[in-house]
């Protein structure tokens, strides 16, 4: 759209892969960054879609880098994220952060979704050859990304899903990598989905070679990657499957107190989801450059609507109901810093065996 030469973005996309439940989105950016990062992450309609889309569901407005009025009543500063819900609307002023309309859309999905008795989780999801389907639960930089992106196994999603009465679904439609020391060795899917189409944030390059220097932290630690699901070779598209078979909650444990698996019952499950614990570490979040202890309600506490145990009850019903089992895996230290590539050996939940020891 363009008028009186200003020129604002308009997105129309869906949120949720489960035809029955999706909901419809509008995206009005200044810049036409935020609207593709939103392109990306959003699940995109075909063009009959688009045709007959009709009143959105949820409007967000993105005015970029114009500050809002530091004046206004308990206004502390320039920028503002004010989500209305009776509106059912979004206003972003004075941040150019395109994760803050991923995540606001992703506090909505937990406010409307338990109300239809949908589960909202922050989690990655994947699927083996056998139709197995295992979640990851985890904060920022425990591997969620990493673990669901799996060569062997077809990726669902990578951050955000819906458990409901037919299994589960991905609410996006790409993924948000982080992409700091990335290497083709380490993470060869991501390194190859970051190509046309793709925004990159926070990243240094060279600017006669436009090379990207993912060792570079001059700007920061949490440099990112959006891009299409589509990306992944072996994504599932579309991007739904059956009920869980695991339930895998990841903590980086940096202080070595966690063993790098342990098989949970129900109530332990329960109580680890309710405490998301974790270890920041340097280049989860701005500031932090030693590790520190910290607690996440349901590994989401900044985006949950709901008392936390409204959601710890909906996840025990349904993996008590469909035979999942939980697990507590350690992507930190434990005798040494677990790697990503042995956990994901070992995360493949099917192969493992374990014993069970009585203490007495």
């Amino acid at each position: 759209m363009k008028n009186h030469d200003v020129q604002v973005f308009v997105n129309d996309q869906f949120l949720n892969w489960d035809p029955q439940n999706r909901v419809k989105v509008r995206i009005v950016s200044a810049r036409a960054y935020h609207s593709l990062f939103m392109h990306n992450m959003c699940i995109r309609p075909t063009p009959e879609e688009l045709e007959n889309f009709g009143t959105p569901d949820f409007t967000i407005y993105n005015a970029g880098q114009f500050p809002c009025n530091r004046y206004t009543h308990y206004m502390t500063s320039s920028t503002s994220i004010d989500l209305n819900l009776a509106r059912r609307e979004m206003v972003i002023l004075g941040t150019q952060y395109a994760g803050e309309m991923k995540k606001g859309l992703f506090s909505v999905m937990h406010y409307l979704m338990p109300k239809r008795q949908i589960l909202s989780l922050h989690s990655g999801c994947n699927m083996g050859k056998d139709g197995d389907v295992a979640l990851f639960f985890g904060l920022s930089g425990t591997g969620k990304t990493t673990l669901s992106t799996d060569h062997n196994r077809y990726l669902i999603g990578d951050d955000e899903h819906c458990w409901g009465d037919n299994g589960v679904s991905n609410i996006e439609g790409g993924c948000y990598a982080k992409c700091i020391d990335l290497s083709r060795e380490k993470e060869p899917d991501i390194w190859n989905a970051i190509k046309f189409g793709a925004v990159l944030e926070n990243v240094v390059f060279d600017e006669h070679t436009r090379e990207v220097d993912y060792s570079d932290k001059s700007v920061t630690e949490n440099t990112r990657a959006a891009y299409p699901i589509e990306y992944i070779p072996n994504a599932k598209i579309p991007c739904v499957g059956p009920h869980p078979k695991n339930v895998i909650l990841l903590a980086c444990d940096a202080f070595g107190v966690l063993p790098p698996v342990s098989k949970l019952n129900l109530a332990q499950t329960m109580y680890h989801f309710i405490s998301g614990y974790t270890a920041l570490v340097a280049g989860t979040e701005d500031g932090i450059k030693e590790p520190t202890a910290t607690f996440s309600a349901c590994f989401g506490a900044a985006f949950i609507m709901l008392h936390p145990t409204k959601y710890a009850a909906m996840l025990a019903e349904k993996m008590q109901k469909h035979g999942a089992t939980g697990w507590l895996v350690n992507t930190g230290w434990s005798g040494g810093r677990c790697v990503l590539k042995m956990v994901n050996l070992y995360a493949d939940i099917l192969g493992i065996h374990y014993t069970s020891n009585r203490i007495t």
